[in-house]
């Protein structure tokens, strides 16, 4: 029996896609039959959020890649849910001669994969919600992004209440907790477990009460490990049972991929997206 390709997981692009050409290049990701996970957020801030986009859905069946807060924001900025920040590098995809193509392909992208022994999810995962719990709750939101009304279902994913979740909670309330906690993350209330949205800095210096989402004592599956990105401030973070895969790439840092069988790690200079 032919053994598994190897699978590499690659953090943030973020647009910036002439290093992630060069990270592709390096002689352990080229491999034709080598399979390549992104974590989230393939676009914006960057100066190629195009040519990012156009090279992983080039890569075909070898790219799974999830949904992270930046692609969401591409797609509620096409919809004319949200309007563009000072930042975002977005008008040459939604200019491009084949936008609809490129915003069909990223709105059918999961949220979530489970596969490999392993979860990757943009963020994080909430500590009341087991894996499998959070699978069938991302797998709500890739359903309204994936049918015929997706740019109305864009207007119920945006807002920061409620901040805490309840297995009750129904219609635009649910999906906004499902989508914050996936995609936008960092650190929770150590108290009760409510999501703090808005800090992004080191973790030495979070403010008193504030724990990072993987590390409270009531976080209930810790059954497989959990590989994420979004957390530029936390950078490379290998621990017992959670991966932080984005190292700043888009700040001059650095792109990271990681080998899923034995964490080894491949990373490209950054620099030039600064």
């Amino acid at each position: 029996m032919r053994p598994p390709r190897d699978v590499w997981v690659i953090g943030d692009v973020q647009g910036c896609a002439a290093p992630l050409h060069a990270l592709l290049d390096h002689p352990e990701l080229s491999a034709p039959d080598t399979e390549l996970w992104f974590a989230g957020d393939l676009v914006n801030r960057g100066p190629d959020s195009l040519g990012a986009l156009r090279l992983i859905k080039g890569l075909g069946e070898r790219a799974r890649a999830i949904l992270g807060n930046h692609d969401l924001h591409l797609l509620a900025v096409a919809a004319g849910v949200r309007k563009q920040g000072k930042s975002d590098t977005l008008d040459d995809i939604l200019n491009a001669p084949d936008a609809a193509e490129l915003l069909d392909w990223i709105r059918r992208l999961p949220l979530l994969i489970r596969d490999r022994g392993h979860v990757m999810v943009h963020a994080g995962i909430l500590p009341v919600w087991t894996l499998e719990q959070a699978e069938a709750l991302a797998g709500e939101i890739q359903s309204a992004l994936r049918g015929p009304d997706w740019r109305n279902a864009m207007n119920d994913l945006y807002g920061e209440e409620p901040l805490i979740w309840d297995d009750a909670l129904r219609g635009p309330a649910r999906m906004r907790v499902i989508v914050n906690a996936l995609t936008r993350m960092r650190v929770c209330h150590a108290d009760d477990g409510s999501m703090e949205l808005h800090y992004k800095g080191e973790l030495a210096d979070a403010p008193a009460g504030l724990v990072p989402w993987f590390e409270l004592p009531a976080r209930r599956d810790r059954s497989i490990p959990v590989i994420f990105g979004h957390w530029s401030a936390l950078g490379l973070n290998i621990g017992v049972d959670t991966i932080c895969l984005d190292t700043g790439c888009v700040w001059g840092r650095q792109l990271t991929a990681l080998r899923l069988r034995d964490h080894h790690i491949v990373q490209q200079d950054c620099t030039g997206c600064r």
